[in-house]
């Protein structure tokens, strides 16, 4: 994408993307790159060393540059340069384990590491470029700061729903009503006075709203960095304006909010860039073994963790259910010094008809005809990619944005129901609901609903490619307004 000075000649804009390094945020910030660069924009990613390493462990096919591929195989010429930088920890740090600890890096020492590294960029710019922007992941605290200090445009990446970013918005609302805050744990009244949400219980709200302390970190964190996305010149979003219609309606008149998603590789189950942080188990041959719709699939995520005691009864559950299962466990999965957090003999009373992996290709699993279910923790990449398959989910929120989805999956969209109606989870209604999803009338009429939820996603599809297109419309129209002014 060029646009003209008045002496005539044209730039090519330059943007840089930075990423959460975050399994769920780098797999959509790649797309993000994928899909500027094939309308014309150069793009600068810049990805940590840590992640980097983790990639390059887990794929044998990666490369120095994970580009290479998607360069190779692009119809068109993609500009994109891929930079890598410390996090400011040892790369044999435990991130995991010492959470705290890595988002205190993130939020001092990274921002010091890649304000040398977008110097760098523009020290070392063509002529023909103009970097005009930072596409900052909306999880940093600092992103609006480090654009105003090299004249940026400040773009803000939403990878969540368009309803997470409205509740965060519009808190104060929350807070004047005392719904969130010092003894707002007891309130089970439905909230209707949101805009663009009709109705909501505090139990939906994000994990970090529903504390009744939002002065310790992790509620601080989320909230300043929010603060600082709303200051941004545009926000991306990862959603689609057709799923989302309301919301998004209500957020546009308070900040440019595009909606310009999913973001998928066009083959949906196969990248051309590596971007696994795990390596990744090939299950096609045990689920091609499976009747179609028989296998219940298992996984909470790249992210979150689980305690020993809710494993072991969704286990049971699982046991008693007699259905296929494929169960992704990562290895710090659960928060406990157990090597192995399953049940005592569990692997060996399911081994004919249940898979156990580390990790795997989550988008070849639900595009697969055996999978019927999707047992899942409700993370925004993962609701859509079941929508995109049309498979059903069985929801066991556990932290963050989880618990909203939760309400759109359930709720709003009816396309899946709760593993558990009340904590603790019991192993006998873990039971049923399994049985109800997978053969039952309430599995039936679940994948109806997401068939049809599937069907909005395609019909529209052309909405969210109109977004891109506007964005870089205005991001063009603001850059060269600038360069004038300027």
């Amino acid at each position: 994408m060029e646009h003209s000075h008045s002496n005539g000649h044209t730039k090519k804009l330059h943007a840089i993307l930075v990423t959460l390094p975050q399994q769920g945020h780098v797999n959509p910030f790649v797309q993000l790159a994928i899909k500027l660069a094939s309308k014309g924009i150069s793009v600068t990613f810049i990805n940590t060393n840590h992640i980097h390493h983790k990639i390059t462990l887990s794929n044998a096919t990666a490369y120095d540059d994970i580009f290479v591929e998607a360069r190779r195989q692009s119809p068109t010429d993609l500009d994109i340069e891929y930079m890598t930088i410390t996090d400011g920890l040892p790369l044999e740090f435990d991130r995991s384990l010492h959470h705290d600890q890595w988002v205190g890096a993130t939020t001092h020492c990274f921002p010091a590491h890649l304000e040398v590294a977008v110097t760098k960029i523009l020290e070392s710019r063509p002529p023909s470029s103009t970097i005009c922007c930072l596409i900052a992941d909306s999880y940093f605290v600092w992103a609006s700061k480090l654009a105003h200090k090299f004249g940026l445009f400040h773009v803000s990446f939403w990878t969540e729903s368009a309803m997470v970013l409205d509740i965060y918005f519009n808190r104060h609302l929350l807070l004047e009503n005392g719904h969130i805050g010092p003894g707002s744990s007891s309130r089970t009244d439905t909230i209707t006075y949101m805009p663009g949400i009709s109705s909501l219980k505090r139990t939906d709200l994000t994990s970090y709203l529903q504390e009744e302390d939002l002065t310790t970190f992790h509620p601080q964190y989320n909230l300043a960095s929010l603060d600082d996305t709303r200051k941004a010149h545009f926000i991306l979003g990862n959603t689609v304006q057709e799923l989302e219609v309301q919301t998004i309606s209500a957020i546009q008149p308070q900040v440019p909010f595009y909606a310009i998603g999913p973001l998928f590789a066009p083959g949906f189950t196969k990248s051309p860039v590596a971007t696994s942080l795990w390596a990744e188990s090939d299950c096609t041959l045990w689920l091609d073994s499976k009747p179609p719709g028989s296998v219940l699939y298992v996984s909470f995520g790249s992210y979150a963790h689980i305690n020993k005691e809710e494993l072991e009864e969704i286990a049971n559950g699982i046991k008693l259910s007699g259905v296929n299962f494929l169960w992704v466990i990562r290895p710090d999965m659960v928060s406990s010094d157990v090597p192995d957090p399953l049940p005592v003999g569990f692997r060996d009373e399911v081994r004919d008809r249940g898979l156990i992996v580390t990790w795997t290709c989550q988008k070849a699993v639900l595009a697969h005809r055996s999978v019927g279910g999707f047992l899942t923790h409700g993370g925004w990449n993962s609701t859509l990619e079941s929508i995109w398959c049309e498979v059903p989910l069985l929801c066991f929120p556990l932290l963050t944005d989880q618990f909203t989805n939760r309400k759109l999956i359930v709720d709003d969209w009816k396309i899946g129901c709760n593993l558990c109606e009340e904590k603790p989870v019991k192993r006998e209604e873990v039971l049923q609901k399994i049985k109800d999803l997978i053969g039952g009338l309430m599995g039936f009429e679940l994948n109806e609903n997401v068939k049809e939820i599937r069907r909005l996603l395609e019909v529209t599809k052309g909405s969210s490619e109109k977004n891109v297109d506007r964005f870089i419309k205005e991001l063009t129209n603001a850059a060269a307004l600038k360069k004038n002014v300027g």
